[in-house]
């Protein structure tokens, strides 16, 4: 590989294949396009979202539209855990409101893994919300990719 070539975001993974990967996720779920998010994931791909199973880049796009109609001006920062091979773990949090103006911090673990082409496969994704105050809010950059500069999770104290 030249010095310029991009990298391949593909199995196996190194420390760095892997921050970047979750990253690109990261990036992803903040565009809050379910049909561009979708297409990360192989076409038979198999969630399991707290307690709703999706199968599929069909099911896919229909969870996230629900997702975000109900989560508004959601804002999202994924971690790197670990890594081994094909898979990634990762830690996040992500903020949001409701309908009633009630702000959300919501903190999980999702276990992935990926097909020989990058595209994940599964994601399994265990999530816990926590009601906040608007004044306790963490996440202040406008709606879209989080800027390069703002504090991930673990420079929040999260």
């Amino acid at each position: 590989m030249s010095e310029n070539a991009p990298i391949k975001l593909v199995p196996p993974f190194t420390r760095e294949t892997a921050v970047k990967k979750v990253r690109l996720a990261e990036d992803g779920w903040n565009t809050r396009d379910p049909q561009r998010v979708s297409l990360a994931y192989t076409v038979d791909s198999r969630w399991r979202n707290r307690s709703e199973f999706v199968n599929g880049r069909e099911e896919i796009v229909a969870f996230l539209t629900r997702k975000w109609a109900r989560e508004l001006e959601y804002r999202l920062i994924k971690e790197l855990w670990a890594f081994d091979g094909a898979r990634i773990a990762v830690r996040f949090a992500y903020e949001c409101h409701d309908d009633h103006g009630q702000w959300w911090r919501s903190y999980g673990n999702e276990n992935w893994e990926f097909d020989e082409n990058g595209l994940m496969k599964a994601r399994h994704a265990s999530i816990n919300d926590l009601a906040i105050n608007e004044s306790d809010r963490l996440y202040h950059w406008p709606i879209g990719r989080r800027p390069d500069d703002h504090p991930g999770l673990s420079d929040l104290g999260l």
